[in-house]
């Protein structure tokens, strides 16, 4: 049995859902992103685990995938549509100095190389790569929040 939070979400809006059968959460953190992307208004279209970006790990030396966790096309306050290619990570897995231990420290050099490759990708197709942690989805916490990778 796992200790997260995981299963299927139910879609409210499905004209909105542009993946391919329902999505998986993998966390309390991304179900409450789903319910925000589903129900939102200015939110126009979402999808979960969209597309799988290649990156060279700096750990290993050897080209794998990573999967964003989100991508979503939404309205700004001004009515502007904006698209984000979006991950969910813990603040200890975003920044370097939240790391505590030595398995965080690694795998915030292994998620920035995955970042710096969704950068990428989202910025050939026009859009925008944003890490979120739980500093953003529950605004009452005190954690710091991530930053990303800059545009190369």
């Amino acid at each position: 049995m796992s200790k997260y939070h995981q299963g299927k979400y139910k879609v409210m809006n499905p004209d909105k859902y542009a993946g391919a059968g329902a999505p998986t959460f993998r966390s309390s953190w991304e179900l409450t992103f789903m319910q925000f992307c589903d129900n939102n208004p200015n939110v126009l279209a979402w999808a979960s685990e969209p597309v799988r970006i290649t990156y060279k790990h700096p750990l290993t030396g050897k080209l794998t995938s990573y999967v964003p966790d989100f991508i979503m096309t939404y309205l700004d306050s001004s009515g502007k549509k904006h698209a984000e290619l979006i991950e969910i990570k813990p603040a200890a897995q975003s920044r370097p100095d939240l790391a505590r231990k030595r398995g965080e420290a690694q795998q915030v050099v292994v998620n920035y190389a995955k970042w710096e490759a969704a950068t990428k990708w989202a910025n050939k197709r026009g859009m925008r790569f944003r890490v979120i942690n739980e500093g953003d989805i529950y605004q009452n916490t005190k954690k710091p929040k991530p930053k990303t990778p800059k545009k190369r």
